[in-house]
């Protein structure tokens, strides 16, 4: 089956409100001859003549005037669909947006992210799940709106990355701890005991290979795959956790923090947020970007 030209249910509409050939093709600025051709390919694809001399003018069919209104309103919704969207109204918006986030985003920023959320948009709600890898089927798929970490390897080349802040792995330990007084060197933080953070189960990471070109080796006594579970450790022992300095701010909260000795600091890293394209245009998404970054930005 061939498909149908859909350029002439314009000029049907068109047609059925003048009732006369010539006016109809003034209005759209076609040549008497042009548009008489129309109606002849508008009567073949229907079936029916659909306007009928009668004396000096035309008139509609039945067949015409039951397709008056339905034409009408099949060109209203092709405007509507190929016409910008509306001014977003934030006051009665109604949607839950899900947000992939890894330990340490919710207790950091959930509830300045909130408060400023529902300032604007009472009605919307937000969903977090857990970012247990950095897998971007999720954003693929769309049963995620908004992931935010450190962009990783296996990402999509096709998914949008913008930056939020810069972060920095920094010390922490109980007060009170040997490591709170004094400088701390090298062979001082390797000589501690040391819960190590990892999802994947790993039990080195750089700061050891930069200890091995020292001649030194820290004691590793458990691995947890969370910062919550290392700084939960932290508070009750003296084992020290190394995790990121912004990220975990509230997790931190009356521990000593330290800077790791010059030798051990590894460069800097971004903390992103990550969305898939097909929601770049989108209105209420672009606004809940902009929540993300006015709460957590700081580049």
């Amino acid at each position: 089956m061939s498909k149908p030209d859909l350029n002439l249910l314009l000029t049907l509409d068109v047609l059925l409100a003048e009732g006369n050939v010539a006016r109809a093709a003034q209005r759209l600025q076609l040549s008497p001859s042009a548009m008489s051709r129309a109606l002849a390919r508008l009567r073949a694809t229907t079936g029916d003549p659909l306007l009928v001399r009668a004396g000096r003018g035309l008139v509609p069919t039945p067949r015409a005037l039951a397709l008056r209104e339905q034409v009408s309103q099949l060109l209203h919704d092709a405007q509507v669909v190929l016409s910008p969207a509306d001014a977003l109204d934030l006051a009665h918006l109604q949607q839950v947006f899900t947000l992939r986030v890894r330990d340490g985003f919710v207790e950091n920023y959930g509830a300045a992210l909130l408060a400023h959320i529902a300032q604007q948009a009472p009605r919307v709600r937000l969903r977090f799940i857990a970012k247990p890898d950095k897998d971007s089927t999720p954003l693929r798929d769309g049963s995620v709106d908004l992931e935010l970490g450190v962009p990783g390897d296996s990402m999509g080349p096709e998914v949008r990355v913008q930056g939020l802040f810069r972060d920095r792995f920094v010390g922490v330990v109980r007060p009170g701890h040997p490591l709170c007084s004094d400088d701390i060197t090298p062979a001082r933080y390797a000589a501690c005991g040391h819960v190590y953070i990892s999802r994947r189960a790993q039990t080195r990471g750089a700061i050891d290979d930069t200890l091995d070109t020292l001649g030194l080796q820290r004691d590793i006594v458990t691995i947890v795959s969370d910062f919550s579970a290392a700084l939960a450790l932290v508070r009750a022992t003296d084992l020290i956790a190394t995790v990121p300095e912004h990220y975990t701010s509230a997790l931190r909260r009356g521990l000593h923090t330290f800077t790791l000795p010059p030798q051990l600091a590894t460069p800097p890293f971004s903390i992103a947020m990550c969305w898939h394209p097909r929601l770049d245009a989108d209105p209420a998404q672009r606004w809940l970007r902009g929540c993300v970054r006015a709460v957590c930005g700081r580049e």
